[in-house]
């Protein structure tokens, strides 16, 4: 497990693990929309199986966006007296804006890894 968290941070193709899923090599603190390779430069996996197959890294997109959300108002909610403050939302909304293209990102990552034919 911990292995095959390592190799999604670390871009790698869920196949061979020697090429990279995106043309970029660190999935971190890019802010431009991601360009993913069609296939795996090293063992020619494919990894857009089918149109529309990163639909649903949408949902996984939108639960790091709200574990994140979660994360930042329960560590904003310390800096401040009242119980619910509304300058925490800018501060969330911040944290969110800030970690959109890295979600993308992972959470593709993430969908190629849960979908992986682990039989070969």
């Amino acid at each position: 497990m911990s292995k095959t968290l390592l190799h999604i941070l670390n871009n790698d193709c869920p196949h061979c693990h020697q090429g990279k899923v995106f043309k970029e090599k660190s999935i971190f603190f890019k802010f431009s929309f991601p360009k993913m390779n069609e296939y795996c430069p090293h063992c020619h996996y494919k990894f857009k199986k089918e149109p529309g197959y990163f639909f649903g890294a949408m949902y996984v997109n939108y639960g790091l966006t709200v574990a994140e959300g979660i994360t930042t108002y329960c560590i904003a909610n310390f800096f401040f007296k009242e119980t619910f403050d509304l300058r925490i939302i800018p501060i969330i909304m911040t944290v969110i804006i800030l970690m959109a293209t890295f979600n993308i990102r992972l959470s593709r990552l993430i969908w190629i890894y849960m979908f992986k034919n682990y039989s070969s």
